[in-house]
């Protein structure tokens, strides 16, 4: 006896009923397997884009500002400050390490950073082809950067004024010379552009100043200061000693980010709700489904069950009819999410020039999967109940 092919005619059997059904469950399905794939890969970026980063100091603003535009370069800066009194700062005991960063250019929508080779080192990346930037108007560029915009050694290209992608004004007389392509990190990093504090302090001096890579840069002012703590004391007093006495801002990443985290998970969790909510309504509808096949095709089934089919294997048709619908509906929900995930991805890439993967998408597939199958003998073992209590020769004779 083959029971797909006769689980599969009951189920074209009653269309509309294996349609709601179908929609029900791969929406839900599509629903959960897209929102915690998107919390692990929002949780995973924020944290690899922290890369220790214990303190940033900035212009006074808003904190979550100043850390989206200095770590995560996906918001405007909140001013400048000046390099000499940042310096001061960098001086202090408490500190380990603090790597300058000049923001204010890009190129095609790609952020040009002015830094130093420390904010490389950072990243835990390095130089996949070329050399560092060495003098001034040499850029190294992430990985991102150079396979979107087709650079390679020897390039150059004129930045942008501001963050705005085709900027009206830009830097046609300071031409930038592509000298390295970094390693791929999928990290903040594959999508900047990367210099040292000179080229942006000299393509931005304003006529009549000297540019030659001898000018004195003692009042020039930088973005912000990423700093590392050399212990756990430097976070208890220098955050809140700056704030409090100083023209300058320090915002703790971790702590604005967490903040952010936790405001964007409320929204995860209400639709991860919705979602199972979905799920348990599919489930029930499963459920009513096999029912009431059970109960419909009674004489069917005892039918069957005269020609020598034991109970175990009406059991097992019931299972497939089960087992079909579910999944049929699981598949078309992994390609729901897939396509979902894969257009938002594309939108971020387009927007924010980040490139972002599917993160343990394979597991997260085969555990939500056992999780429906689960579901499937559940519902099963509900709906089978009136086998067990079948007199075949009673529904034979009455229905005869």
């Amino acid at each position: 006896m083959n029971f797909i092919k006769l689980s599969y005619k009951n189920i074209i059997a009653k269309p509309l009923q294996t349609f709601l059904t179908v929609l029900i469950l791969s929406l839900s399905i599509g629903l959960l397997l897209g929102v915690k794939q998107l919390n692990k890969v929002f949780e995973s970026q924020l944290q690899q884009s922290l890369n220790g980063v214990d303190m940033v100091v900035g212009a006074k603003g808003s904190p979550l500002q100043l850390v989206l535009s200095a770590v995560l370069h996906i918001d405007n800066p909140t001013g400048n400050i000046p390099y000499n009194e940042a310096k001061k700062i960098a001086d202090n005991k408490y500190i380990g390490e603090a790597i300058p960063i000049s923001i204010g250019d890009n190129y095609k929508g790609y952020k040009i950073v002015g830094t130093t080779v420390s904010f490389v080192n950072l990243h835990k990346t390095g130089i996949a082809t070329g050399t560092m930037f060495n003098t001034t108007y040499e850029v190294v560029i992430g990985n991102a950067v150079s396979e979107n915009l087709n650079l390679n050694i020897g390039d150059t290209f004129s930045s942008s004024h501001g963050m705005i992608e085709n900027a009206i004004e830009s830097h046609d007389e300071h031409p930038l010379k592509v000298v390295g392509i970094l390693k791929p990190t999928q990290n903040v990093i594959d999508r900047l552009i990367l210099t040292n504090l000179e080229s942006i302090w000299h393509m931005h001096e304003h006529e009549g100043v000297n540019n030659s890579p001898d000018h004195n840069h003692d009042n020039e002012e930088i973005t912000a200061l990423l700093i590392k703590f050399k212990n756990k004391r430097g976070l208890l007093h220098l955050p809140r000693n700056i704030n409090k006495n100083t023209n300058f801002q320090a915002a703790l990443p971790k702590y604005q980010l967490d903040k952010l985290f936790k405001l964007t998970a409320i929204g995860a969790k209400a639709i991860t709700w919705i979602a199972f909510s979905i799920l348990f309504v599919s489930g029930i509808s499963m459920f009513v489904s096999l029912y009431r096949m059970v109960k419909e095709r009674a004489k069917e089934l005892a039918l069957i069950r005269t020609y020598g089919a034991s109970r175990n294997k009406l059991i097992l048709l019931v299972f497939s009819e089960g087992l079909l619908v579910g999944l049929f509906s699981f598949i078309l929900g992994a390609l729901l999410a897939t396509f979902c995930l894969q257009t938002i991805f594309s939108l971020i890439k387009d927007t924010y020039k980040q490139q972002i993967y599917l993160l343990e998408y394979h597991k997260d597939i085969l555990d939500l999967f056992l999780f429906i199958f689960g579901i499937i003998i559940f519902a099963t073992l509900i709906a089978i109940r009136p086998i067990f209590k079948m007199d075949i020769s009673k529904i034979i004779s009455h229905e005869s």
